[in-house]
Order: C-alpha cells, then sequence, then structure tokens
C-alpha cells in the first residue's frame, strides 16, 4: 500500500470506509487519481483524490450539486475533504459507454440516442451558476494549436491572424450563447456511465465534469458526436444532429454554430494531444490527432469558418492536411 496517497486512510476513516478493500484504477491525463472500494458486505464506492495545488475538487462537488439538484445523473458525493483533494462518490460500475459499445456495436445507435436525450434534459434547464464560456477563453482554446502543434512541426505561422480569424468566424456566435446552457465541456463516450442497457432506455450517468461552463448548447453535442477518442460515423453524427434539432429549442443558425464550435474544439484537442506528448511524455495521444483532424477538416468547409479555413489554407501546408495533420515527432 506504499503507493496509496498519505492522508487516504485517515480519510476512509472518517468516512466510514477504513475497513474497505482499496484497488487503485489507472489514469493518465492529469494530476486526479481513482480508488474503487469494497466493503466486506458488498457495498462499493469510488474515491477520487484531486490534490492541491494541482487540482481543486470544489468545482466537480459544486457541478455534481447542482446536476443532482436538476434531476440529472450525476454521482452521489458519500463524503468530502476538500483542502486535501478527497472526495468519496458512488461507484456507477465498468460500463464506460465507449468500451460498452466495444462489445456491443450493435447498440450504438440506442446509447447516441440515450446521450442526445440526456443533453436535451440538460440545455431545458437554465444554465448554472457556473463562469461564462467566453471569447478569452474560445481565443486561449485554439490559440494551443498554434503555441504547440506549429512548433512542432517547425511551422512559423501567422499567430495574429490566426487569432483574428477566430474572432471573425466566432463572433456571430457569442450573442446567440446568451443566455447559454450548463455546458460540461468533456461530453464524450469515454464520459458517459451506461447504468443499463441503453435500448431499455436505461439512464447513464455524468462524469468528469468539473470544467462546466455556460455557453453555447452545440458545444457539447460537438464533442459527443465528434469524439476524438472514438470513430464516429458522419452517418451517425447526422442522424443524432437531427434528433436533437427535432427535440431542442435550436435556431436557424445552430448548425452553423455547430460547425464553429467543432472547428473550435478540435483546433484545441489538437494542441492539447500534441503538448501531451511534447511536454508530458504520452505518445498515445498522437494516434488520435487524424481523427481530430478529420472532423476538424469538414467543419472548416462550411462557409462560417470561411476567415479560419482561409488561415489554414496559407499557413499548414496541404501535405500535412491530407495526412491528418502529419507526422508529429
Amino acid at each position: 500500500m506504499s503507493e496509496l496517497p498519505d492522508g487516504l486512510h485517515e480519510f476512509l476513516q472518517k468516512a466510514g470506509w477504513e475497513s474497505a478493500e482499496i484497488n487503485a484504477i489507472p489514469g493518465d491525463a492529469s494530476f486526479r487519481r481513482y480508488f474503487r472500494l469494497r466493503k466486506a458486505d458488498g457495498a462499493g464506492a469510488m474515491l477520487m483524490h484531486a490534490p492541491p495545488p494541482h487540482e481543486d475538487p470544489v468545482p466537480f462537488l459544486n457541478v455534481a450539486e447542482w446536476l443532482s439538484s436538476e434531476g440529472l445523473r450525476a454521482p452521489q458525493i458519500y463524503a468530502s475533504d476538500a483542502p486535501q483533494g478527497w472526495v468519496l462518490i458512488e461507484d456507477f460500475g465498468d460500463d464506460r459507454m465507449r468500451d460498452w459499445l466495444d462489445v456491443h456495436p450493435d447498440r450504438e445507435t440506442a446509447a447516441y440516442e440515450g446521450a442526445i436525450d440526456a443533453l436535451v434534459e440538460l440545455h431545458k434547464r437554465p444554465a448554472g451558476p457556473f463562469p461564462a464560456y467566453d471569447m478569452p477563453i474560445y481565443a486561449r482554446e485554439t490559440g494551443l494549436l498554434t503555441e504547440w502543434y506549429a512548433p512542432a512541426q517547425n511551422l512559423a505561422v501567422d499567430t495574429a491572424g490566426y487569432d483574428a480569424a477566430w474572432k471573425a468566424a466566432l463572433a456571430p456566435m457569442m450573442l446567440r450563447q446568451k443566455p447559454g446552457v450548463t455546458v460540461l465541456r468533456d461530453y464524450h463516450a469515454e464520459n458517459i456511465m451506461l447504468l443499463g442497457d441503453p435500448a431499455k432506455n436505461a439512464p447513464q450517468g455524468l462524469i468528469d465534469f468539473q470544467d462546466a461552463l455556460v455557453g453555447h448548447p452545440a458545444y457539447d453535442l460537438v464533442s459527443l458526436l465528434q469524439d476524438a477518442r472514438r470513430d464516429v460515423s458522419e452517418e451517425l453524427e447526422t442522424a443524432m444532429l437531427a434528433r436533437y434539432l427535432d427535440r431542442a429549442d435550436a435556431d436557424a443558425e445552430f448548425r452553423a454554430d455547430y460547425a464553429r464550435l467543432g472547428a473550435q474544439r478540435n483546433a484545441k484537442i489538437v494542441g492539447i494531444f500534441t503538448r501531451l506528448y511534447k511536454r508530458d511524455g504520452k505518445p498515445r495521444y498522437l494516434d488520435m490527432i487524424p481523427r481530430v483532424w478529420a472532423a476538424m477538416e469538414r467543419d472548416l468547409a462550411h462557409p462560417a469558418l470561411e476567415p479560419v479555413a482561409d488561415w489554414f489554407a496559407v499557413n499548414i501546408p496541404s501535405e500535412l492536411r491530407a495526412r491528418g495533420g502529419g507526422t508529429i515527432t
């Protein structure tokens, strides 16, 4: 047990779980660590360690409380010690949507329909008490591509022109994201837990929502349907977008904003995945970049993205674009 964080046993004792069996769950992209707990009587829970100063569990606790208060399926909070980074939560089991679909590919449509319907329900609620997804945040995120991807490819690019192009493309959307909805920001098949067979309308649990903001309803839809970690066919994306539009109060510009936010999110992810490799030594993310790049190219083809598409045409060589962003070494 020497690899367990300091303070774990003291927290569990206070929470009444000191006798539980502890099993670490592998993680990768953050400082957070997770442990599965099991008592002798079969009761189970998940223990999250989000240690300061690198992590802060307070946003997770706040968003979980808000989601639960709105009737959405966030994990119950059993105990917490935010200053020390400890949170004891409900165990949603092992059926992440992505992994479950690897075993049950024939139920893909039902699973995505459930995920779409959960978003529709979320977007019916007034936005939660979270910060705004404003232009500076959008700009900081898109800037990750020029900050990390461009140097990794030895490209000298027009950074000022890039920032200006994004502002021009996103500006028409900004008024339409007011008053806004709660945006979970990482809503995709790895962060949706299936709590039963989706073909039988079983509920889906939400996780990894601590970075929630108030923004445009298309953002989480893009996150789900242009998944960086799982292939979603264009046919399924089209069908699920249509399902959302049929059930939600979307305006006439929604499809254009969907493309805007698809390009914005995918540019951010290309930068993040490059950073995870170059700075953090995590090469597995490189294999996902071509998938993300392909989705970004589709988004850039929309007329709403013309300023950004023009920048890409001048600054990113066509041979790199044709190879899904090219090889990063």
